[in-house]
């Protein structure tokens, strides 16, 4: 799996899925389309401004709220390479990883880490190195079935191709 790098935008608690694509958004399931949506109820810029790669990190329970796959399609669709939180929301960590988008836990750096900061995250051991401070944080590695799952590009595609 390969690592994910880019520049951090940053929210707190509980970043929910209406304020991820608003549910006025949902009566598509495009995934380009969702994209253009993406975090507008929370930050109305970030469309504008994420590149593909760029990572989220949140504090606790992101993606809390209604169990919308939705939410995870929305922001790999707008080019974020993973999702770095404390906690994330059971269903949501669950459909993440249903559609192939990368997230992990690490409380630390889910607190210490900042808006802008370039950030490298390795999947295979779970490192995650934010370039800017030069600082590490030991995130959780995924399980080898979780990146099979992930480079997949998700659940679908993964047993579509076995």
């Amino acid at each position: 799996m390969e690592n994910a790098k880019g520049r951090v935008f940053k929210y707190g608690d509980n970043v929910d899925t209406d304020v991820i694509i608003p549910a006025r958004y949902l009566n598509s399931s495009d995934p380009a389309d969702l994209a253009t949506h993406c975090m507008e109820d929370i930050d109305k810029t970030f469309i504008e401004r994420v590149k593909k790669g760029d990572i989220i990190v949140a504090t606790k329970n992101f993606g809390c709220g209604s169990s919308r796959e939705h939410a995870p399609i929305a922001i790999k669709a707008a080019g974020v390479s993973c999702v770095i939180a404390e906690t994330f929301a059971r269903i949501f960590y669950r459909n993440s990883i249903n559609i192939g988008l990368p997230i992990i836990e690490c409380e630390q750096a889910s607190k210490e880490i900042a808006e802008g900061d370039e950030v490298e995250v390795d999947f295979d051991s779970g490192i995650i190195t934010d370039i800017t401070t030069g600082k590490t944080y030991k995130g959780q590695a995924f399980p080898a079935f979780m990146q099979g799952l992930i480079d997949a590009g998700g659940l679908v595609n993964y047993i579509n191709n076995k």
